[in-house]
């Protein structure tokens, strides 16, 4: 086994999936408001976290994750192998003094920013490349070191004065890569391959701190994923295997991590094990024009509310880390036609529309030529008036029917309403063309602020039945 530089149609493979492992790497990185002092900020770094082994035995944390799959190797195949992590590094903040010496500080308030002590995060890679050949029986072993670093930054005031500096140190940190594989049994050549990454690092909790977290980040593997690439071969998927593999795919152990096939759809010769849980093909929404960092980004509401915050609470967030002053750049200077594009992107209609991919305009915005829906075909539904059949007979509003939820199993609420009788208030129409009924409970004691409010139930025609005749 080697660790040289991938080869150049590898590397292309890998740079395309990083686009997601990114996503996956800085999950959670710094969360909205984007401040060192807001209370989400204070306890971070919650995915792929591999702690030393003498802290781990203190801890809920793991300090290694142990991933499976299958893979169909063919001839002189080999597999290359990218084990990325973020390594913490500590900032702390310092004030440069008369004497041109300096002193730590709580913070240092500059024009455009104030600086704080942080934990910043610093990508790691640890790359190697095994022939398949040889990770049967024992499998091969790959030790790796981190080792510890220090380094100032000055800072400067709008004049180029330096009024501070700040100092990262980072800690050692070792670990290894084992890889394994073992043929099954069956008419197909099909092995488990068996990655496991462990943090080795040799760290022990100060006395009197076993507990402390913040203590044992630094010499931690942060947000540690994999990704897997066969030269020749492909992977079978964990999530929809072929059904001759599904209970190999079974009795596959993954441990603290899931693998999916990555890179380009149609493809399956690359797998990103992960501490998300993602599907297969993940990929990086066209719309999104930026990372936030928040976790499952909602780009839009992120967004504004960014944009919404205090100029004193953005200096802050600036002050922060580099990262976050990105994103508060970001929302400052989206332009309002890029925002209205992240706006209710329904992806399953553009085969409808013919809506390309692509960012033809100025501001990276895509305009069809006509909508996907007209808002003036409205004129044609009247919910007060508009009726639908249910068991042969019409039902409109001021309708009693009883109600049949437990069809489609979406609410819990659904098991006190079955068998309940309602009043219809509207009949509705989406803009896929199905048809909802509005409805109040018979005996709700809230119907008339319900119907006051609009605040209604709601149902298909297929959840209600009509009472039977009391006659």
């Amino acid at each position: 086994m080697t660790a040289p530089a991938f080869a150049p149609e590898t590397e292309e493979r890998l740079a395309l999936a990083r686009q997601v492992a990114d996503a996956v790497l800085f999950e959670g990185y710094v969360l909205y408001p984007y401040r060192a002092s807001a209370a989400k900020n204070r306890l971070r770094w919650q995915f792929g976290v591999l702690v030393p082994p003498a802290w781990g035995a203190e801890c809920e944390e793991h300090d290694f994750q142990h991933t499976e799959c299958l893979m169909e190797p063919r001839a002189e195949a080999s597999l290359a192998v990218e084990v990325r992590f973020l390594h913490a590094r500590r900032r702390t903040v310092q004030r440069a003094l008369p004497d041109g010496g300096f002193e730590t500080v709580p913070e240092l308030h500059l024009d455009d920013r104030v600086l704080v002590p942080w934990d910043e995060g610093a990508e790691e890679r640890v790359e190697l490349v095994a022939p398949v050949a040889q990770l049967t029986g024992d499998g091969v072993e790959f030790p790796f070191r981190k080792p510890a670093v220090e380094d100032t930054e000055p800072v400067l005031d709008a004049t180029g004065r330096t009024v501070g500096r700040l100092v990262r140190r980072s800690a050692e940190v070792t670990g290894v890569v084992r890889l394994s594989a073992s043929e099954l049994d069956g008419p197909y050549r099909v092995l488990r391959l068996t990655a496991v990454v462990e943090n080795t690092t040799p760290w022990t909790p100060p006395e009197g701190r076993a507990a402390d977290r913040d203590a044992a980040l630094p010499h931690s593997l942060v947000a540690t994923h994999l990704l897997m690439a066969l030269s020749n071969g492909s992977f079978l998927s964990m999530t929809d295997p072929p059904e001759w593999a599904k209970g190999a795919v079974a009795a596959c152990r993954n441990l603290h991590t899931w693998p999916v096939l990555a890179g380009e759809p149609g493809r399956a010769d690359l797998v990103l094990s992960s501490p998300i849980i993602l599907e297969d093909h993940p990929a990086i929404a066209p719309e999104s024009l930026g990372a936030l960092y928040d976790a499952t980004e909602i780009d839009e509401i992120l967004a504004l509310r960014t944009a919404a915050l205090t100029d004193a609470e953005k200096r802050e967030a600036r002050g922060t880390d580099a990262r976050a002053a990105a994103v508060i750049d970001l929302a400052d200077s989206m332009p309002a036609e890029v925002l209205e594009r992240l706006h209710g992107a329904v992806r399953g209609l553009r085969e409808i529309t013919g809506e390309p991919d692509g960012f033809p305009d100025e501001f990276g915005v895509t305009r069809p030529d006509t909508p996907w829906w007209d808002p003036a075909s409205d004129a044609g539904f009247d919910p007060g008036q508009d009726r639908v059949m249910v068991d042969g007979r019409p039902v409109a509003r001021g309708s009693r029917v009883e109600l049949r939820p437990g069809l489609r199993h979406t609410d819990a609420q659904d098991l006190f309403l079955q068998g309940r009788t309602a009043t219809v208030e509207a009949v509705l129409h989406d803009v896929d063309g199905a048809v909802h009924l509005a409805v109040t409970v018979d005996g709700d004691p809230g119907a008339d602020i319900r119907r006051e409010q609009g605040r209604y139930l709601y149902f298909q025609p297929d959840e209600v039945v009509l009472p039977e005749d009391p006659r």
